[in-house]
């Protein structure tokens, strides 16, 4: 099954509508990546992700990926270092921790709505939005091609 069908039409609005929300007050950019499989170790492929998206481009270095294997139940959220200088070193461990309570009880969207929500509020503390901030990155969710890999 092809990654991009792992979510309703339903879920998929509701993450969305979460970055554009969460961004509105912040400078700072969200994106969400979803593939079946994940090859290798979770962080390093999130690392890989995060530079094919261009996330390390921001100006500020304030973007955030939500990296998710579902097959693979493997996930991760990675913080550029714009962002991670400014969070307690627990944050984004703590926000997957929520996250995951979600997808124990079969919410994937709710479980990344919220923390995509809370990554927008550390965002909008250290990152406020100013008037002439732009959207640097897509607010799409980018999917892996298959679950073959």
């Amino acid at each position: 099954m092809k990654a991009s069908k792992l979510l309703s039409e339903e879920d998929k609005k509701l993450i969305t509508d979460s970055i554009r929300e969460a961004e509105k007050n912040t400078s700072g950019e969200i994106r969400v990546h979803i593939e079946a499989r994940c090859p290798g170790d979770v962080m390093d492929r999130a690392a890989y992700i995060f530079e094919k998206l261009k996330m390390h481009k921001t100006v500020l270095r304030n973007g955030v990926l939500f990296y998710i294997a579902t097959k693979d139940r493997k996930s991760a959220i990675l913080g550029d270092a714009g962002i991670n200088m400014k969070t307690a070193e627990d944050f984004w461990d703590s926000t997957k921790s929520r996250m995951l309570d979600k997808f124990a009880e079969g919410d994937i969207a709710g479980g990344l709505a919220d923390a995509i929500k809370t990554a927008g509020h550390q965002l909008k503390k250290h990152f406020p939005y100013e008037d002439d901030d732009i959207n640097e990155l897509p607010d799409d969710i980018s999917f892996g091609d298959d679950d073959t890999k």
